[in-house]
This record gives structure tokens, C-alpha cells and sequence, in this order.
């Protein structure tokens, strides 16, 4: 009964905080470090239910992922979202936290104290961001220019350090360069899957051997969580985004950093 509970709380939170901008690694980080899951099996769990994240965003933009198999609007060259605009998005964080630094950073950084730095580290690049921004030029997927993907995809390589977040940088990438809230939200949306896809895909071969029949249970309730409470953030946050913009949700990570570090670090 404790794993299942702790399968639930967990689920929770990667469905709550993975396509939010407060970092669903360093909270699961966080999270577990709190709930003493921390073991090898802790790791192989956070990576079952990051597919349940996944499945989340392929239903909510199914359509959009069947057009990208078109390619009509590439060889037209209609002003159209695309899949060039998801490699340019891709291309970059891939190759940095897939190929040269995903061992190293699993093996380093993945702590509560550096993902503490990341917390506030990303916090103050959204404050930035939201400072900086100016009237948008593409305000949906279709206004997105292949330049403006590609600046977002740069920015993704920043959440290759835990605690960053991978929604926070690439949102924050896409007010600078002057794309709208919601344009520069799905285009996060949208990267993020083949990132998430292949490093969940890696992590999943190599600790294959920690699975057993018994952790079953454990790990259906925290991929079914994920999946549900993931669907029903992405709706909700695209709205209140809309409304509150980046800073609320960067002065919270900064208040979870210090309590954390103020009440389990120090």
C-alpha cells in the first residue's frame, strides 16, 4: 500500500509538472528525496510515468502530429507549421543532452541541491523573458517562422540541467523571440515528445533490469496518474497562462527552492 501511495503522489506531480514551467524533474527529485524513493527502481518508475505524460500530449494534439506527415506544405512553401519547425526545435537539445552530456548529467546532476540551483536559475529566465517580451509576431503554431523554432530549440538545451525545466526555457525562448503565449506553449508541447521519447527510451533500456512483475502495480497507478492529471494540466495552464503570464509561476519556484534548501538541505 506505501508504494502504491507513493506511485499516486508521485504520478501527481509529473502529470502537474512536466508541460508546466516548475521543472517536473527537480520535483520529482524533490519529491522523492522527501518520500526516502530514491533507489534504482525510483528511477525506472520516473521514467514509466513520464510516458504517461507523453501519451497525455499525443491525444490533446493528435492532428497536429498526423499533419506533420505532410508534406505538401514543405514543398509549396505554404506559411505553415511543419516538420521542418519540429527538427529545428529538436535537432539542438538532442544532440546536447542526447549524445554528448545525458551520462554525465544523470550521474551528476541529478540531485536535490543542483536541482535547486536549476529552480532558481530558470526562475530568473522567466522573469526575464516576461520583461522583455514584446507585441508577438506569430501568435498560433501556423505564424511560427523556422528561425523562431530554431531559437526555441536552443533554449530547450538549457533543461538538460535538472530543475531548469524544459517548458520554462523553451516558453521563455519563445516570448524572446517574439512569439505568443500560446504559440510558444504547444510549440513546447510539440518538441518536447521526440526529446522526451528518446531520453525515456534510453533511460528504459538501460535500467530494464530493475523491473520485476511485482513493481506492476506500483507502476500502472503512477503511469495512469500521470496520463490523467497531465491532459487536465495542459488544458487548464494554457488558460491561466494566457491570464498570468510566466512570473507567478517563477516567483513559486524560487519559494520552493528556498523552503526545500531552508528545511531539508541545510
Amino acid at each position: 500500500m506505501k508504494d502504491i501511495l507513493i506511485a499516486f503522489i508521485l504520478g501527481i506531480v509529473e502529470g502537474l509538472a512536466e508541460f508546466l514551467p516548475v521543472s517536473s524533474t527537480g520535483h520529482l527529485i524533490l519529491v522523492g528525496h522527501l518520500l526516502g524513493f530514491e533507489d534504482e527502481r525510483a528511477k525506472t518508475f520516473e521514467i514509466v510515468i513520464q510516458l504517461g505524460a507523453i501519451l497525455a500530449i499525443t491525444i490533446l494534439y493528435r492532428e497536429r502530429l498526423v499533419s506533420l506527415f505532410n508534406i505538401k506544405p514543405i514543398l509549396n512553401k505554404e506559411k505553415k507549421f511543419n516538420a521542418i519547425h519540429i527538427v529545428l526545435g529538436v535537432f539542438p537539445p538532442a544532440i546536447i543532452a542526447g549524445l554528448l552530456l545525458h551520462d554525465v548529467i544523470k550521474t551528476y546532476l541529478f540531485r536535490p541541491n543542483t536541482v535547486v540551483i536549476g529552480l532558481i536559475a530558470g526562475a530568473i529566465l522567466m522573469i526575464i523573458a516576461e520583461r522583455k517580451k514584446s507585441e508577438p509576431t506569430s501568435y498560433s503554431l501556423d505564424d511560427l517562422t523556422y528561425r523562431q523554432a530554431l531559437t526555441i530549440g536552443l533554449f530547450q538545451c538549457l533543461a538538460v540541467y535538472p530543475g531548469f525545466s524544459r517548458a520554462g526555457s523553451t516558453i521563455s525562448g519563445g516570448l524572446l523571440s517574439k512569439a505568443s503565449y500560446k504559440a510558444s506553449s504547444e510549440f513546447s508541447f510539440l518538441i518536447a515528445l521526440p526529446v522526451m521519447v528518446g531520453a525515456t527510451g534510453l533511460d528504459l533500456l538501460k535500467n530494464w533490469n530493475h523491473l520485476s512483475v511485482s513493481d506492476i502495480p506500483m507502476f500502472l497507478v503512477g503511469f495512469i496518474t500521470s496520463f490523467v492529471v497531465a491532459m487536465l494540466a495542459v488544458v487548464t495552464f494554457l488558460k491561466w497562462l494566457e491570464i498570468l503570464g510566466l512570473t507567478p509561476f517563477a516567483y513559486y519556484r524560487i519559494v520552493i527552492a528556498i523552503l526545500f534548501t531552508i528545511f531539508v538541505l541545510l
